[in-house]
């Protein structure tokens, strides 16, 4: 059997940004006789995320199963119950960074089923912006790329920030954290602006942003959704039932082929994306 891989081709190096140069596609055979214990599989979706089932549980749409009803949607719902600790009707007001990509267009959205009666998104992009708001029903977004991060926070946030999904970290957390609430809670979640820096998977903070969480008691501890296995199957069946219920919308950004797969690898990694991204392998 004649198919086509993708291998790594060069590093970006320390500091480097990743681009699609780095990978390459190249052709390879496969005998055709199976040995006892092996499988053969088709490719029809593939995840390039850094983090690197029944179709009827998403209405057939398989590559939901490698974004909103798989690990990113079950990162978001637990994230948000394991270290949310949100409470119906206690008017939180929560904020999510990187808030347009995989896991932040569905952390808000999750926010809100959760009992948050605010929520408000940062991204890149007025696009970006605008999908939030207009089609997965958060409250506000700011485009960290324009204007004042800090004042458009506190307009859309005159209460103060009680749940912080944090994607990005760097000046962005660093922002929001000023401007949260007395005993509030950070999911934190990822860290995509120092991923390409040579630093620890988390990165020191800044002594001004350590004394605030101390002085108001603001809980930021890692999140591994692969600790809570034992809440895979229900957090599953709860993502599938909203998503039938029309109230978990999903966005995929689909890039076709299998050469292309280091583009889609580029895009992540420097915000191209909207929901999640997916490379659609040609049949």
């Amino acid at each position: 059997m004649h198919v086509q891989r993708v291998v790594l081709n060069s590093r970006p190096g320390t500091h480097g940004t990743p681009v699609a140069e780095n990978f390459r596609t190249e052709e390879a055979d496969l005998p055709d006789k199976l040995n006892v214990g092996q499988v053969k599989a088709r490719t029809l979706y593939l995840s390039v995320d850094p983090y690197m089932v029944d179709p009827q549980l998403a209405d057939g749409h398989l590559s939901y199963f490698l974004g909103a009803i798989g690990i990113m949607g079950l990162t978001s719902l637990l994230g948000i119950k394991e270290k949310g600790h949100i409470s119906v009707g206690s008017n939180q007001t929560m904020v999510v960074s990187g808030a347009a990509g995989a896991c932040g267009s569905l952390a808000g959205q999750i926010g809100r089923l959760e009992g948050c009666s605010r929520v408000v998104g940062i991204c890149g992009t007025d696009e970006k912006c605008s999908i939030l708001v207009s089609e997965l029903g958060f409250d506000a977004a700011i485009n960290y790329k324009k204007g004042n991060v800090a004042e458009e926070l506190r307009k859309v946030c005159p209460s103060g920030v009680d749940v912080y999904f944090d994607n990005v970290g760097g000046d962005i957390s660093d922002t929001v954290i000023r401007q949260m609430n007395q005993n509030s809670h950070i999911i934190l979640c990822g860290q995509i602006s120092q991923y390409n820096n040579n630093m620890p998977h988390l990165p020191p903070l800044l002594p001004e942003i350590e004394s605030i969480l101390k002085t108001k008691n603001i809980t930021r501890e890692p999140f591994g959704v692969l600790e809570h296995k034992d809440k895979f199957e229900s957090g599953i069946l709860q993502l599938s039932q909203w998503f039938k219920e029309g109230k978990l919308k999903v966005r995929e950004t689909v890039i076709n082929g299998l050469e292309n797969m280091g583009v889609a690898f580029q895009s992540v990694m420097t915000g191209g994306n909207i929901g999640k991204q997916i490379v659609r392998i040609s049949e």
